[in-house]
Formats: structure tokens, sequence, C-alpha cells
């Protein structure tokens, strides 16, 4: 899908050029192997007051550390939600400290405990390496919620762009593994399928194109040792049975690269029988909502995201299984 002028929302079309001067078009494989870059930089020393922050370390099969960001409120609301936030980065980049801003948002609003795992980033290891860290954290919230401060009958997991792909990546694995119920999912913008859409193919749209889309699953595809069939917890939209997955909040930019896989997603849950709010975002290129708040349609996409996620956790609770 190429993107024309015309095709941006108009409040989107300067910001969208400045954004992708700064974050760059077509990055090769070698571009997006650098885990770091002066956008994450920035963003992650970036004060973000009104939070509380601690840090936990925890223990992986192979001796190193999981490093997991906790943040909560100053003062902590009873019976408050537990989600894990999982950061974006097309799965090679990225990281939990450049997204306080998203998690305050969800902490102003609820309350709520927010986990978010230092996951490890494809460049330096691939599948599955970043979905077993999200499992361990996950497995990590469920045994500690309640020392947190928050409700293990009420576990959230969401997160945008990779960070959406792997929250859906997750939930399949929970369902399929039931060892952690999951109230309800925010992948948002999420990133789904490894092969080529409609509206990814030719895609030149701001901040995300073809070129970088293709090489940032090449690289996290990297570990699959050239299988022929990819795994549903690999690229989600492969999941052919998405029965029992938990109810699902999301939205989508109408030029972004990811279009027609967030929508063939919600399609497939809704075929299913999973209660989704699903929102298409006219004219608007990948995480334009995180790039530009100020504007119109970001701001609307997240008074929708916000209201929808308050509406949830007022009505979606998945109460754990007793452990012996």
């Amino acid at each position: 899908m190429r993107v024309t002028k015309d095709m941006i929302d108009p409040e989107l079309r300067l910001p969208g050029a400045i954004a992708a001067r700064v974050v760059g078009r077509s990055r090769s494989v070698d571009q997006l192997r650098r885990p770091g870059g002066a956008l994450f930089a920035l963003l992650s020393k970036a004060p973000v007051r009104g939070l509380r922050k601690t840090e936990v370390s925890v223990p992986r099969p192979d001796g190193t550390d999981l490093r997991l960001l906790v943040v909560t409120p100053p003062v902590l609301r009873p019976d408050a939600p537990s989600v894990l936030w999982i950061h974006g980065g097309g799965y090679a980049q990225g990281s939990p400290d450049a997204e306080l801003i998203v998690m305050k948002s969800l902490v102003d609003l609820t309350g709520c405990v927010v986990v978010s795992p230092d996951y490890r980033l494809s460049g330096q290891a691939p599948y599955p390496a970043g979905l077993d860290d999200c499992y361990a954290a996950l497995l990590w919230l469920r045994d500690n919620t309640v020392r947190l401060g928050g409700r293990s009958d009420q576990i959230i997991v969401a997160g945008a762009s990779a960070g959406g792909g792997l929250t859906a990546a997750l939930t399949l694995l929970a369902r399929d593994r039931g060892e952690v119920r999951i109230a309800f999912q925010c992948p948002l913008y999420p990133m789904l399928d490894d092969r080529e859409t409609e509206s990814s193919r030719d895609n030149d749209a701001p901040v995300w194109d073809q070129v970088t889309n293709r090489n940032a699953w090449t690289l996290y595809h990297a570990g699959l040792d050239g299988r022929s069939e990819v795994p549903a917890y690999a690229a989600p939209a492969r999941a052919t049975d998405l029965v029992g997955l938990p109810p699902t909040i999301t939205f989508v930019g109408g030029i972004e690269a990811f279009r027609d896989e967030t929508i063939a997603y919600v399609e497939k849950l809704r075929a299913a029988g999973v209660p989704t709010e699903f929102r298409l975002v006219p004219g608007a290129w990948h995480a334009f909502d995180g790039f530009t708040p100020w504007t119109t349609p970001s701001r609307a996409a997240q008074r929708w995201y916000l209201g929808r996620f308050v509406e949830y956790v007022s009505r979606y609770t998945a109460p754990q299984d007793r452990r012996e």
C-alpha cells in the first residue's frame, strides 16, 4: 500500500515527516540490531512524576537475570488491577523505561500495579527468548500481585506494536499452558503477521514501512532454523483457534502496515466468541498516538482506548486456579 499525502490525516502530515527523519525509513537488519538509538535513550531518561518505581531480578533457566520494572502509584489503592505491560520496538529495540508515560496513564486512571519485563531483544536472542521472558514475568506477576497491592483475579496483559504482538502471543501461550488466567488483553496496533498483507506490501508510511517490517521479522525469526511452519506463538496471525482467549481491546492506524493483520485478528477473535472492542483511526500512521499526543486523532484514540480500559476493568475478572 503506497501512502500518498492525501491519505494522511492533515494534522499528522508534518509530524509524520519529522518522525520519518528522526526514526529513519527502511531500516536494515543491522540498524535494527542496535537496541538503543537516540529516541529510545531520550524517552528512557525523560522524567515521569507521580509514580513509584522499583526493579526486580528474576532468574532465567540459563542462570542470567531478567529485569522487571515495577510501577505503582505513590499511594496504593485497594483492589487495583495488575497489568503486565510489554514494550514495543519491533522485537529488536526499546525498553520498559522508554514507556513509563504510557504506564502512567493506566496508573492514573485505575491505580493499577504495572510490571514491565526488560525482555531479550531479537538482535541478542531471537524467538522464543523474548516470549519466554514475558511468560516468566507473567508467572512472577501472578505470584506477587497481592504483595504488590494488586488483584490476582484481574491480571491484564497489554502492549503496543511488537509489545502488542507479544501480548497476543503471550495470551495464546497462557491459554494453552493453563497456568495463568488473564482478565483481558490490549494488543494495540500489534505486530502479528510475518507474511505480507495488502496494507504492509509496499507500505512507505512514516515510522514503520515494509522494508523495516520485513527486516524486523527476519531478525526475530532467526532462531526458527528454517523450519517450514512458523508457530503461532512466533507470529500470532498464524493462530487458527482463538477460542478461550481473553476479552480484547485494540486500535490501529488506517494507513499503517499492521492495519490488515489487526483487522483480521479482530475478526477471528469475534468469530471465536471473544468480546472485542476495536477502532480504526483513518489517516493515521504507526504509533501516531505516541509521537503526536497533542493532535486530534491521537487524543481521540487515547480517549477511546482508555475509556474502554476502564470499562473492561469494571467488567472482567479471571480468578486464578488454586495451586497446591
